[in-house]
């Protein structure tokens, strides 16, 4: 076994590889390197040096872990015939430091490269989906509904037909009875009409006009023949 008494801020730890001391605080972050050169004491195996004070070109390589408090140190202090009594309480701060080795000069440690495992490839069989058959029963010509031929003026009965005088339609030659009445009496209120609106026409043309002018100059000439008499 191989250990070493270790000086840190006055006080004495035995330090061994591979295993944690706590000391006072040390002003160093976490996770730091640290190395302790006050070694007062070596033992390895059966060999043991003492240093006079310290043992020369020897060290303690150690890592800081972290920073803690210790328990809490109630302090009271009395004086009974003063009537003073003081109450305190303290926690040390402590650094807990790994002892990594024991040795004149730190050794880097090589580290082995991890065996590297190669993944194994799992081969699945391919799963081949169908898509479905499509029904081409329903888009085939003879499914399709038959389109009626389309019908021409040949074929088309003779089944409307306009009246002459722009009248209702007759169907298949036969008329009922009110629309023939209708035909009967479009004629007769036309010529009617016909007569008055020529009648005033003619009234309107100058010739019309002249006329009757003439006929009053010769009525009033007339009257005035009978007064002188």
């Amino acid at each position: 076994m191989k250990y070493a008494i270790v000086e840190s801020g006055g006080k004495q730890y035995r330090a061994v590889e591979g295993e944690a001391i706590q000391v006072d605080r040390l002003p160093v972050p976490a996770g730091e390197d640290v190395k302790l050169e006050k070694v007062l004491l070596l033992v390895d195996g059966e060999n043991v040096t003492v240093g006079m004070p310290t043992v020369k070109d020897m060290n303690v390589f150690a890592k800081v872990a972290e920073h803690f408090k210790g328990p809490k140190v109630v302090i009271f202090k009395y004086s009974p015939k003063k009537r003073i009594r003081v109450k305190t309480g303290h926690r040390q701060n402590y650094t807990r430091l790994q002892v990594e080795q024991i040795g004149s000069i730190k050794v880097a440690k090589i580290e082995e490269p991890a065996e590297i495992t190669q993944p194994v490839l799992i081969e699945e069989p391919l799963v081949t989906v169908e898509a479905p058959a499509k029904e081409k029963a329903a888009k085939t010509p003879a499914a399709r509904k038959e389109k009626a031929p389309a019908e021409t003026k040949a074929t088309r009965p003779a089944t409307v037909r306009a009246a002459n005088n722009g009248g209702t339609p007759v169907r298949d030659g036969k008329t009922s009875k009110a629309t023939a009445e209708k035909k009967a009496t479009k004629p007769a209120k036309t010529s009617k009409a016909a007569a008055e609106k020529k009648a005033t026409k003619a009234a309107k043309t100058p010739a019309a006009k002249k006329a009757t002018k003439t006929t009053k100059t010769t009525t009033a000439s007339k009257t005035r023949k009978t007064e002188k008499k």
